[in-house]
């Protein structure tokens, strides 16, 4: 159970409840909040209602949060606009923007039961004849997502002049010079490779870009993927980048190359990545040549991900999940190792 230490001060919470969200059923106690293990970012929590019922929070990190980052309002649009459309969300439940709160703002969703594997030890619960078809439903569910017409669901606001992969090359270098990570020379190395070798911007126009659409970000139950969690990164974009973003993530028995996080996919059971990919593009109609320029991205957009994430740890803003001496140490080469990756993959 947490306390205001770490994010969530429970009698705040119940008393904002008890007056904002009437599908929570508070009582004379406070709910009860337990801090969700995992998450180097927006912070997520279980609340427990006075009749049992499980809800999820979600929050920024409590101190040294970027002027641009953390913006809790924007993952709460993105799970409203696609609620109803067929992509497995969770269903918002209320909103909340005034910071005297709990000190930032934070969203409540339903909770979703299933297996959100998040390394290998918690894609281990996912039983091994499942595996496959949790593996090409990934596949599946991106291309739904990025058949979501932007405009449909009332993001269509949200584009931005210019194109996507620009902003994006710009934004993350920019950011990870911005923190207290001094170790740079290969993330600026890949950056003006991934810079020299852009390829053509793609026919179809923008998607909605999950921005982390991984495993460790996807419930999964019988088989299927029962809701897509974490949208803080969520944009309207090139749809490859997702799915570079997945293969990078994709990790299998005997792999040379790093992925650029450790999940289920190493154990057996689980699809290979030329699997996944050929399955997206059979059920989204894009073509796939472009791929490996996007896995290169993705190594990068990892390192420089990394690298403000290193910063909020060195700093102690992670709460309880605080990070030092080795452990920071092992995040610091993690961080290089993934920049070196991206330039290893672009020059194949």
């Amino acid at each position: 159970m947490t306390d205001a230490h770490d994010g969530v001060d429970p009698v705040a919470l119940t008393r904002w409840l008890a007056a904002e969200a009437p599908q929570v059923v508070t009582g004379d106690a406070a709910v009860t909040v337990e801090r969700i293990s995992g998450g180097h970012s927006n912070l997520t929590y279980r609340v427990v209602d006075a009749e049992g019922t499980s809800f999820a929070l979600r929050r920024p990190p409590t101190g040294g949060v970027l002027a641009t980052a953390h913006d809790m309002s924007r993952e709460w649009r993105f799970l409203t606009a696609l609620a109803g459309t067929g992509v497995p969300v969770a269903e918002p439940v209320a909103h909340c923007t005034d910071p005297d709160v709990l000190g930032a703002g934070f969203y409540l969703m339903s909770w979703v039961d299933g297996v959100v594997p998040g390394d290998r030890s918690a894609g281990a619960a996912i039983p091994e004849p499942e595996r496959r078809a949790c593996g090409l439903d990934t596949a599946d569910v991106l291309a739904e997502l990025h058949a979501v017409d932007p405009e449909a669901v009332g993001l269509g606001d949200l584009l931005r002049p210019g194109r996507y992969l620009e902003r994006q090359l710009r934004r993350w270098h920019k950011q990870a010079h911005s923190g207290a990570f001094t170790d740079l020379a290969a993330i600026d190395a890949a950056h003006r490779e991934l810079l020299a070798r852009m390829p053509e911007e793609p026919v179809t126009g923008v998607r909605i870009a999950h921005g982390d659409y991984r495993p460790g970000n996807l419930s999964f139950r019988g088989g299927r993927i029962a809701a897509i969690f974490d949208w803080e990164l969520a944009t309207l974009g090139e749809p490859l980048a997702d799915l570079g973003w997945l293969i990078a993530s994709w990790e299998r028995p005997g792999d040379e190359r790093r992925a650029i996080t450790s999940g289920p996919t190493a154990a057996a059971g689980w699809p290979e990545r030329d699997q996944v990919a050929i399955r997206y593009a059979e059920r989204s109609g894009r073509s796939l040549e472009q791929l490996p320029y996007w896995v290169a991205f993705a190594h990068w957009r990892c390192a420089c991900i990394g690298a403000g994430v290193w910063t909020r740890y060195a700093q102690g803003n992670m709460g309880a999940a605080a990070e030092a001496g080795g452990e920071l140490e092992r995040r610091r080469r993690a961080v290089v190792e993934d920049a070196e990756t991206a330039l290893a993959a672009l020059d194949r």
